[in-house]
């Protein structure tokens, strides 16, 4: 549908480069699909699924066990030594972090 908008040209300019849309159509249309899906959560999270205890219980795989996925390394939450652990040691500011590159031989005596 065509029809004539005031749009402020400087945030519609900025949407479309941070994103990488093609035309102000999709910009806008993109814009609009975004406030719509965030409506739908929230009317989402105020009503549920609107299905019984019974249809719920139904629509589990009935031999799902989310204690059988602990400790297999799935959605495992870092316990807090895993947290503080780094690959390498912190260096001072301005030091180099690698080391410096292999020579080649000497250099050139010319």
């Amino acid at each position: 549908m065509k029809m004539t908008m005031h749009i402020d040209e400087e945030l519609l300019a900025r949407v479309m480069k941070d994103y990488e849309f093609p035309s102000k159509t999709e910009a806008v249309e993109a814009a609009l699909r975004e406030m719509d899906r965030q409506m739908r959560i929230r009317e989402f999270r105020k009503n549920g699924l609107g299905l019984t205890p019974e249809e719920l219980a139904d629509a589990v795989y009935p031999d799902y066990d989310p204690e059988a996925l602990r400790g297999s390394g799935y959605a495992r939450v870092p316990g807090p030594i895993e947290l503080d652990a780094v690959a390498e040691p912190s260096l001072p500011y301005g030091a180099k972090s690698s080391p410096p590159p292999p020579s080649h031989g000497p250099a050139d005596p010319r």
